[in-house]
């Protein structure tokens, strides 16, 4: 029997969260249980002990259960029931935690809401409100259609392949794809191996479907077709709309009207050497007032999107609807088209553009004083590469910087020196994981992996970048505007153990308990730094952070230790950048292209679309990345690597090959004759019997058995004896010799996007 006023038993609790998953803030549950006073401060503590256990996560500022499905989520519409009625899967969901669970999708008759939301079909995708299934029949969820973001054609992406006996068929890519039979007479110009874009042209009750190509993408054989895989798979819109691209053409460059002349301010780029689109540029100056002493003025200036990019058009839509640009290693698919990114938008050298910028003051001990928002027209002084502007400081000018050096270069640098203290003392995050990028010959294949230096000159922008981004949110905020912030939550409790519980088995000690902060991390940094564990601490650490996401809602961020940040600095390929300049232009009455009333009415949906569409690139970018190394290595079977144990599971070791920057799996029944206990809080698989085994951060010989290019899959064979390791000190999984899992499951990472 459960007492109104009482603070609820476990399950009840449980039962609760689940089924009500818009209500599950501590006032909303404490509201629904009728608790007050000192029970409010029991409800607390059980919520608390709840989330140490991994029995809840918290979201933003609601508690909910680990695998559930937020409020409002994005669904793919994959199939239809035994009934006929749509079902749906969300169209990110991590790998951690199994199969992705089914949604009915219910038709409204009534068309309720503000607008009618027209009926869903079969491959579109949505954004949906979430509601668990209380009937405990059927899927565990159902969902009411908000709106519907993409109508997507049936055309699919595949392989052919000839039969033995000449039967034409068309081999997926995607898991949940269907191999179909193609007509001599639908088959076009394509051969056996080619990658084509397809239509079903029949499908019926019995046999195949039988499909028609359409176009080839190009051969398998290839790696520049392995990044349109990840593009059709994720389902990621790659080609504008006539509609969209004519809007585009016809765009004129801004004028002068409602803008500052900023043009004689020597603004500079510095970007990747081969950047196309440059959303960004940086000058700064010794602060002149008597008031602030050896300070610093730095000025960030932001291409205007905003001007061109009106809320509702064709191309506004578009925006949306792909949330963010995607970059693979030999294309890239832009949020907006190249008459807007790479020309009208583009802060290009000596041409005038418009900006939004923002000048602020620090002092000597890099506090920001102050900051002022301006709607200008600039004309960039110079485009730089960050080796170019690094050579130039480290006193290797060359002609286009050596002139620069004095006048620009050096106030910059020495700005950024004053600013350093100030994020010295802020102390966000500090992770040291290397990005790999994968540099590709003329011709498309693999050249190598490398690993770029991180230069000063990156920080410097990147720091600037930051303070930018604070200052539109305190900005906005100040206005009383609403806005989408960039949100990172504190990591969970439940990670927290187990990070702690992992740090113990090395000596590391992590204080229980208490609200962590990024410096509390980056002070277990130090103490891994130097050792054999270093790089396995800082993959441990990263794994325990929270995703960051966009959200009306503002929780702070996390890792860079911030209350107030919105994303602001590249809204060439971020809409939630769009979005921000949008709110100060109109909060600030800096004339055409402000904010909408329903615009701003629809921040939390925009916020979860965006969100979703931002997890959507990385994975689509990961994947790729994936099966270009796969297919590099797929000549090299039977080669030895060395390589470095970096997860562990009851299924097996994952092992990453560092030249490579590719994960590859050895399943648990092939590690040797002995019983493998799983010991999770070590990280390790070690012998029952000999007591030797593997940790993760263990380096490793292995030998390549399997390279599954379309799967991006990695298996190995061990070939290093394991070690002595120390006996389980907490509860463990047994796991068999005969334990499985399939090659292509990765461990879980988060995502590094600030």
């Amino acid at each position: 029997m459960i007492i109104h006023g009482a603070v609820p038993p476990r399950d009840v609790l449980l039962e609760f969260i689940a089924e009500n998953p818009d209500k599950g803030s501590k006032r909303e549950i404490a509201k629904a249980f009728g608790l007050k006073g000192d029970t409010r401060v029991e409800l607390k503590d059980l919520l608390r002990t709840l989330e140490e256990e991994g029995l809840l996560k918290k979201s933003r500022k609601s508690l909910t259960r680990p695998d559930a499905l937020p409020p409002v989520t994005v669904l793919d519409i994959t199939t239809r029931d035994k009934d006929g009625e749509l079902i749906g899967r969300p169209a990110e969901w991590p790998e951690e935690l199994g199969a992705a669970p089914a949604v009915l999708i219910r038709q409204s008759s009534d068309n309720r809401g503000k607008g009618k939301v027209p009926a869903a079909g079969l491959n579109d995708r949505v954004l949906a409100k979430i509601f668990p299934n209380k009937d405990r029949a059927g899927p565990a969820y159902t969902a009411r259609v908000i709106k519907i973001i993409d109508k997507r054609r049936g055309a699919s992406l595949g392989i052919v392949h000839k039969l033995a006996d000449g039967e034409l068929r068309l081999l997926p890519i995607d898991r949940r794809g269907e191999e179909m039979v193609i007509e001599p007479t639908d088959i076009g110009e394509a051969k056996d191996g080619d990658l084509v874009e397809s239509e079903v042209v029949r499908s019926g009750r019995f046999g195949l479907p039988r499909a028609r190509v359409l176009s080839i993408v190009g051969t398998i054989g290839s790696e520049k077709a392995i990044s349109m895989i990840a593009v059709y798979s994720h389902g990621i819109p790659h080609i504008f709309p006539k509609q969209v691209m004519d809007e585009a053409e016809a765009a004129k460059p801004a004028t002068m009207a409602q803008r500052e002349d900023w043009r004689s301010l020597p603004l500079i780029t510095i970007d990747p050497a081969d950047a196309k689109d440059h959303d960004d540029a940086v000058y700064a100056e010794l602060d002149p007032s008597p008031d602030n002493p050896d300070g610093v003025i730095v000025t960030v200036a932001i291409a205007d999107v905003s001007w061109y990019i009106r809320t509702g058009s064709p191309l506004d839509r578009e925006a949306l609807k792909r949330g963010n640009s995607v970059y693979f290693p030999d294309r890239v698919v832009p949020m907006l088209p190249e008459r807007i990114s790479n020309d009208l938008c583009s802060l290009r050298e000596g041409e005038d553009r418009p900006a939004l910028a923002v000048r602020m003051v620090f002092s000597k001990e890099g506090r920001k004083a102050g900051h002022t928002f301006h709607r200008i027209m600039m004309k960039s002084a110079a485009k730089l590469s960050y080796q170019q502007a690094q050579a130039a400081i480290d006193g290797k000018p060359d002609d286009k910087s050596g002139p620069l050096l004095e006048p620009i270069l050096k106030p910059l640098w020495h700005a950024y020196g004053v600013m350093k203290r100030g994020r010295d003392r802020r102390q966000p995050l500090e992770l040291d994981m290397p990005e790999r990028k994968i540099l590709l010959k003329p011709d498309g294949t693999v050249d190598r992996v490398h690993v770029p230096e991180r230069l000063d000159a990156h920080k410097l922008i990147e720091e600037m970048m930051i303070q930018a981004n604070v200052a539109a949110a305190e900005t906005l905020e100040k206005k009383r505007q609403a806005l989408i912030y960039r949100i990172h939550d504190t990591p969970s409790l439940a990670k927290q153990e187990t990070l702690r519980e992992f740090l113990a088995t090395l000596g590391i000690p992590m204080a229980k308990g208490g609200q962590m902060r990024a410096n509390s991390f980056n002070g277990i940094l130090a103490k891994a730094e130097g050792t054999a564990h270093q790089v396995m601490v800082n993959e441990m650490v990263l794994r325990s952070q929270s995703q960051a996401i966009y959200s009306p809602e503002n929780i702070g961020h996390f890792g860079l230790n911030l209350m107030k940040y919105a994303h602001f600095t590249s809204p060439i390929r971020r809409y939630a950048d769009l979005i921000v300049h949008r709110a100060l232009v109109g909060s600030l009455g800096l004339g055409e292209g402000g904010i909408k009333p329903e615009e701003e009415a629809q921040l939390d949906d925009i916020a979860a679309e965006i969100s979703t569409f931002e997890r959507r690139a990385m994975a689509a970018e990961r994947d790729t990345i994936n099966r270009l190394i796969a297919h590099h290595l797929s000549e090299r079977i039977g080669e030895e690597f060395v390589g470095r144990v970096s997860g562990v599971t009851k299924a097996g070791l994952f092992v990453s090959l560092p030249t490579y920057g590719a994960d590859g799996f050895i399943p648990i029944s092939t590690l040797g004759n002995d019983y493998f206990i799983y010991d999770e809080a070590h990280q390790a698989l070690s012998g029952e019997k000999t007591g030797l085994g593997y940790q993760i951060g263990d380096t490793v010989d292995v030998r390549l058995k399997q390279a599954i290019p379309l799967a991006g899959a990695l298996q190995f064979e061990m070939l290093s004896e394991g070690k002595k390791l120390p006996t389980a000190t907490r509860s463990f999984h047994k796991s068999g010799r005969r334990g499985r899992t399939q090659p292509g499951t990765r461990p879980p990472r988060s995502g590094r996007r600030r």
